[in-house]
């Protein structure tokens, strides 16, 4: 390692105070497309999309190009002014989005999406019971953790926010006992990513909503890491044919800014009224204008079609190639997220993949090997991908 790289990486370590895992002392100085470099101009192919939101891949030009504009223009500009590029965002936005969710909440993540979720649930409702699934995962700030399952992320934080309760996922049998009439909203994911790249059914997800409407409880669908075409549609929960009360965005909004948002129906709009919820950087220009740009090239450049035909090329392969080695109990996913269910842990392999092939990717949980590609990944880069777990998973 230079000495340059040395000084640049310790800083990092020391200041983060511990909080982060590094994997490797690569330091990464730019990207483009599916690719990132590190400072010695070493090319690694990023089998992450940066934990899920460069869809579009890295340093995509419209998106560049849209974010240095705006930098020159405007760049903070309060919620209770007008802004022209924040205006034409919210019209692309509803462009996309289901036409029974006409309004929009903008903040800055998914975390940020979420607690505003619950907020709006309990106004609406009246209710203070919220209910997620097992095995979810909707977030890290304290009101998102109480809905998140795993104990590791949550115990050393209790006790967290009363009424928030878990019910069994893909189990629909569940759902009536555990969504009352003390529910003010039902939280599921399509797919749940860090929780282990589990799909829900569409007999699931259809029976959660029929129990919603039954309990007149809101049905929240939490679409941040799923959404704007991670799974070959729009929205996840598409698949379904869901209409849910409200949808949590992020992640590829932004296509790698940040920027959250929460769509939700005109019934919720008419409980809204000044100073209800609230965000200082939300819908500022700069994440406007990102967000602009984004949703265009999902809409002008085959995007999303193209991510459902890599996956269904993604997940062929894998099934044909990987499915009969004895150390992997499943492949499973939808589009380009996939997870590759391991009978030890994954963590030596995603060490081995970087180090060795320079490939990034994700876990999801200990055993699970995690894909999440950009939407813009083509054949040869899955080929890659492949060869390389072939090389490094045990026959």
């Amino acid at each position: 390692m230079n000495v340059a790289r040395a000084e640049l990486t310790a800083i990092e370590e020391q200041v983060a105070g511990g909080l982060f895992i590094k994997r490797g002392d690569m330091l990464f100085s730019h990207g483009e497309g599916v690719y990132l470099f590190d400072t010695d101009g070493t090319r690694y192919l990023d089998f992450t999309s940066a934990q899920g939101v460069a869809m579009l891949g890295h340093a995509h030009p419209g998106v560049a190009q849209a974010i240095a504009a705006q930098a020159g223009q405007l760049m903070s500009l309060p919620s209770f002014l007008y802004g022209t590029t924040r205006a034409r965002f919210m019209a692309k936005i509803r462009e996309v989005l289901p036409s029974h969710l006409p309004h929009v909440f903008l903040c800055n993540s998914g975390t940020e999406a979420i607690e505003a979720s619950m907020k709006f649930a309990r106004l609406v409702t009246g209710r203070p019971q919220l209910v997620s699934a097992t095995r979810s995962f909707h977030g890290r700030t304290t009101g998102a953790l109480a809905l998140t399952w795993n104990p590791k992320s949550k115990d050393p934080f209790q006790p967290l926010m009363p009424d928030a309760t878990h019910t069994p996922f893909n189990k629909p049998e569940a759902l009536a006992r555990d969504v009352t009439e003390n529910t003010a909203a039902l939280f599921l994911e399509v797919i749940q990513g860090e929780g282990g790249v589990n799909l829900a059914s569409c007999a699931y997800l259809q029976a959660a909503q029929a129990i919603c409407r039954e309990k007149g409880a809101l049905l929240v669908i939490d679409e941040i890491q799923t959404g704007f075409g991670r799974t070959g549609y729009w929205f996840a929960h598409q698949h379904a044919g869901l209409q849910p009360d409200l949808v949590c965005m992020a992640k590829g909004l932004g296509a790698g800014f940040p920027i959250g948002a929460v769509a939700f129906t005109e019934a919720i709009r008419d409980h809204m009224y000044m100073g209800v919820h609230g965000s200082t950087f939300g819908g500022n220009p700069l994440a406007c204008a990102a967000g602009l740009a984004a949703l265009s090239a999902y809409q002008n450049e085959n995007v999303i079609e193209h991510a459902a035909q890599m996956g269904a090329y993604l997940m062929e392969n894998l099934q044909s190639r990987l499915q009969d080695r004895r150390i992997i109990r499943t492949i499973r996913g939808r589009g380009l997220i996939v997870g590759i269910e391991l009978r030890t842990h994954v963590a030596p392999f995603l060490k081995t993949l970087l180090q060795d092939h320079r490939i990034l990717v994700l876990n999801a949980g200990p055993r699970i090997l995690r894909l999440l590609p950009p939407l813009v990944v083509e054949e040869s880069h899955v080929d890659e991908v492949l060869e390389a777990l072939a090389s490094v998973l045990p026959a």
